[in-house]
């Protein structure tokens, strides 16, 4: 697509950044209201106005599901929103969750020039400008569908990959069935991901489109027990699977005193919050214990411990903190989760590191014995490893403690599926490229391959997993679709 923007580049670098409005912090703090408010159509179109147009535009080559971003942003520039939409959804089945929770800082805007010297085109605003404006228009730009090809695909899991993978293979003509274990769709989406970051009525749209498409689902459907991948292909007739169930089984710290009342896992928090839906209490019954007035400790650095840390704050905490054993310039989670919980008053307490959880004689957790930190020689990951400070012992009181620290894979695919190969912390083994497992017919990809890793990360494994699907159902074999 050519550039029509008439402004010379030069002109275009020295226009500032948009910046998205925000919900004010301290109303924000105490309800479960969207932060991030959108952009207005004329603010999209100046941000925009920003883009130069690169002959080699890095955000789409850093972007992992390979968005056409330039000819988007070109589109947005010329005021046509409904077709900037439908091609962003050539490639990205669901814009409106991704321009919300992609970490686009470090991947298309990552990529973009203007980043080199200021601050790069607001790509993840323009996203979510367009896919918001396409679903408040009701002219929903859905891509063509192929005729149908006889082939029948179950997929294991509605997470990202899972829904990325549907929406791809669907456009091949393929019937595409997609098992869910839980009672909602959306995996990761809507258990983990609190309201105040992703609506669940944007994932609840979004996952209608894909039904508009012809993708099929079911829920309460657990795989590996209600019935096996065995039965999925042999006596249900399925051609392919890909098993997208995410990586789920919460990591503890082991250290005593962790099986307390009051000690939770960051999953467990927020998928009582999210999905058993606290978060409306007193509309719904609290699933959870109350964090009300209570003193809240969140363990760990990323977005899940961010998640859970700001949902406490909104649940009432009386003090919500967060505590990460090596310094903030290490933390994984995205600088705008810091600075959003900064505002809304969480408090950060840097190289301290639990080596205990106290409780009183009925068992209720009191407080963790903490050790202060400092850092050392890098680690495996390139940070510094934090090395415990002698002396350094203090109680911080604490009623409830939520760990943060990770997950690893669920293990019931894998033990009910011999001939599928795991490795030694038991992921599913898949190849880099086609995602093909050691089981005939059998793909697998997102964070049951990688580990936990991002949304957007997701997303990509399950388009590249749909293209390995469509070329073993259109071959003649499983070693024919996998040739050079």
């Amino acid at each position: 697509m050519s550039d029509a923007n008439p402004l010379p580049a030069k002109e275009r670098i020295r226009i500032p950044r948009v910046h998205m409005p925000e919900l004010n912090a301290e109303v924000r703090a105490h309800n479960f209201a969207e932060v991030n408010q959108g952009l207005a159509a004329s603010a999209a179109v100046t941000e925009a106005t920003r883009c130069i147009a690169c002959a080699r535009p890095g955000c789409q080559l850093d972007c992992p599901v390979g968005v056409k971003i330039k000819d988007i942003v070109a589109l947005i520039y010329a005021g046509d929103f409904l077709a900037a939409a439908a091609k962003m959804r050539e490639d990205n089945a669901l814009p409106a969750i991704t321009g919300r929770v992609c970490p686009q800082e470090s991947q298309c805007e990552g990529g973009c020039v203007l980043g080199k010297k200021g601050e790069p085109v607001a790509i993840g605003n323009l996203e979510r400008f367009i896919a918001d404006f396409e679903l408040q228009s009701g002219q929903l730009g859905l891509p063509a569908i192929a005729p149908p090809t006889g082939k029948s695909v179950a997929i294991v899991g509605s997470g990202p990959a899972g829904l990325s993978a549907a929406g791809d293979l669907v456009q091949k003509g393929h019937r595409v069935r997609v098992f869910e274990a839980l009672h909602e769709l959306g995996g990761v989406l809507v258990y983990g991901i609190p309201e105040f970051r992703l609506p669940k009525a944007i994932v609840k749209q979004e996952v209608d489109n894909l039904r508009r498409m012809g993708v099929e689902f079911e829920t309460n459907v657990v795989v590996g027990r209600s019935v096996t991948l065995d039965e999925l292909m042999r006596v249900e007739g399925y051609d392919a699977v890909f098993v997208a169930t995410g990586a789920g089984l919460p990591v503890f710290l082991n250290v005593p005193g962790e099986h307390l009342n009051g000690v939770y896992s960051a999953n467990e928090f927020l998928t009582r919050t999210n999905l058993m839906r606290a978060y409306k209490f007193p509309e719904f019954d609290e699933p959870i214990y109350d964090c009300r007035d209570r003193d809240v400790i969140v363990v760990g650095g990323g977005n899940t411990a961010m998640d859970a840390v700001r949902t406490a704050r909104r649940l009432g905490a009386k003090t919500a903190t967060l505590v990460y054993r090596r310094s903030e310039a290490e933390m994984p989670a995205r600088a705008e989760e810091v600075k959003h919980a900064r505002e809304e008053g969480i408090e950060f307490r840097m190289l301290t590191n639990p080596i205990e959880f106290l409780g009183d004689e009925k068992g209720w957790l009191t407080g963790a014995r903490c050790v202060r930190m400092e850092l050392g020689e890098p680690d495996a990951s390139g940070r510094r490893r934090p090395v415990p400070v002698a002396g350094s012992e203090y109680v911080l009181p604490s009623n409830v403690a939520i760990i943060g620290v990770g997950t690893t894979a669920n293990p019931l695919i894998q033990s009910t599926t011999p001939d599928l190969a795991t490795n030694k912390w038991n992921y599913i083994v898949a190849d880099p490229e086609s995602l093909r497992t050691s089981k005939r017919g059998v793909f697998a990809g997102g964070d049951i391959v990688t580990g936990g890793a991002t949304v957007i990360l997701a997303m990509g494994a399950g388009r590249k997993a749909a293209k390995a699907m469509h070329d073993y159902l259109t071959t003649e074999g499983w070693d024919e679709a996998h040739r050079d």
